[in-house]
């Protein structure tokens, strides 16, 4: 059960409003998180241009859902792995794909070391090694690269939580637990 409820967008009036019909324009919806977030102008407004800048970067679509699957794993959101598991699929990723990347795993080395390096990230609060960097390096992965990374790594933190504290129905198709053998390798 919600813990924050999702504003009617419908009955919604002023700085929400104009928000939320931007929303629904671009994306043909107006997701749950949105709708919550919209509690708060300033955090829907913050949010939305926080993730809109980041699809005008070096990163593939595919490379920030991948982001997107692995950190909302780590994080334990239930709404943000369904979401992104819809999203994952709208952008080209296989079902398989979206199951491996859930656990931080993928059969290519440079998305392996791309989700190594995220839930690292996640894992040591931002407090990378020396060798941390040097490996996503070494997976080819260049400087702004690697800044979008932390940046993707950063809104997702935010999404996860704040998923987390609101608890938001999810209105996307809700995903299963990670099979045992994928659970393992989700495992820190």
């Amino acid at each position: 059960m919600p813990r924050l409820t999702a504003v009617n967008p419908a009955t919604v009036t002023g700085p929400a409003k104009a928000l939320l019909d931007g929303v629904q324009s671009k994306l043909g919806m107006t997701p749950n998180l949105m709708r919550t977030m919209a509690h708060s102008p300033a955090v829907l407004d913050a949010y939305l241009k926080f993730s809109g800048t980041l699809t005008t970067g070096a990163l593939s679509a595919q490379h920030r859902e991948q982001i997107s699957l692995t950190v909302g794993e780590a994080n334990h959101c239930e709404y943000c792995v369904s979401a992104h598991s819809a999203l994952g699929k709208r952008a080209g990723l296989s079902p398989t794909q979206i199951l491996e990347n859930r656990a931080g795993v993928d059969s290519d080395p440079a998305t392996a070391a791309l989700l190594k390096f995220s839930r690292t990230i996640v894992a040591k609060r931002g407090q990378v090694s020396d060798q941390d960097l040097q490996d996503i390096r070494d997976a080819g992965f260049s400087e702004e690269q690697i800044a979008e990374i932390a940046a993707n790594v950063a809104l997702n933190i935010f999404t996860n939580y704040f998923n987390n504290i609101a608890r938001t129905e999810i209105d996307f198709p809700t995903v299963e637990p990670l099979p045992a053998g994928l659970a393992a390798a989700n495992s820190w």
